[in-house]
C-alpha cells in the first residue's frame, strides 16, 4: 500500500474532515466528543478552514488516501503575544488506517511547519490508558509534563489525561516576533 498524501487542509476539505471526524467519534472512545455531540456542520468546518489560513500559527494537516482522508492533525497556537509559539495538538487516524505510518507522518508535518510560523513548542493531551497513542508520541520525542487526575469520564469510569509536549528547535526563526532568552 502506497503512504497516504499528507497536506494543509482548506476549505474545500470540509466535508471531508467533517466525515472523518464523525467517523472518528463512532469508532473511538479516545476522541473527546461522543458520538451525536458534534454540532458543526461542513459550512461550520469551511467557515474554520479558512479561519486557520488567516492565522500564521493554526494549520490543519489531513491524510489522504485513495481520494478519501484517513487522518488529521490540527495545530492552534496562542492568540497572545506571550502565547503565540504554543500550539496545541489534536490528532485522529481511522482504525483502518492505524499502524500505518499516518500518526507519524502528521506529527513530521507538524514539526516541520511549526518553525516556519513562529511555533516553539507543541503540545497535546492524550487519555493515560492509549497505549499506542502515548507510545508514539514517545517515540517522536514527546515527554509527559503532567497528568490531570479524573478529568474525563469515559463508559462511567474517571479517566486520566496525560499532558505532553515536545519543544522544537526555532533558532533562525525570529521573524515572527519571538526572541529567544538571553537573545
Amino acid at each position: 500500500m502506497e503512504g497516504p498524501r499528507l497536506r494543509a487542509a482548506g476549505p474545500g476539505d470540509a466535508a471531508g474532515l467533517l466525515a472523518l471526524k464523525q467517523d472518528l467519534d463512532r469508532e473511538t472512545s479516545f476522541m473527546l466528543l461522543e458520538p451525536g455531540e458534534r454540532r458543526e456542520n461542513r459550512g461550520d468546518v469551511a467557515a474554520d478552514l479558512a479561519r486557520v489560513a488567516n492565522q500564521v500559527n493554526a494549520v490543519v494537516m489531513v491524510a489522504e488516501t485513495a481520494g478519501q482522508l484517513v487522518g488529521y492533525a490540527e495545530a492552534r497556537g496562542g492568540r497572545f503575544r506571550r502565547s503565540r509559539i504554543t500550539a496545541y495538538v489534536v490528532i485522529g487516524v481511522l482504525a483502518a488506517a492505524s499502524g500505518r505510518g499516518v500518526g507519524a507522518g502528521l506529527l513530521r508535518e507538524l514539526e516541520l511547519w511549526a518553525p516556519a510560523h513562529g511555533i516553539h513548542r507543541l503540545e497535546l493531551t492524550v487519555m493515560a490508558h492509549n497505549q499506542r497513542a502515548f507510545e508514539l508520541y514517545q517515540r517522536m520525542g514527546y515527554t509527559v509534563e503532567g497528568r490531570r487526575r479524573e478529568c474525563l469520564i469515559e463508559d462511567g469510569r474517571f479517566t486520566d489525561e496525560l499532558y505532553m509536549a515536545k519543544l522544537l528547535n526555532t533558532e533562525g526563526h525570529e521573524e515572527h516576533g519571538t526572541r529567544h532568552p538571553g537573545g
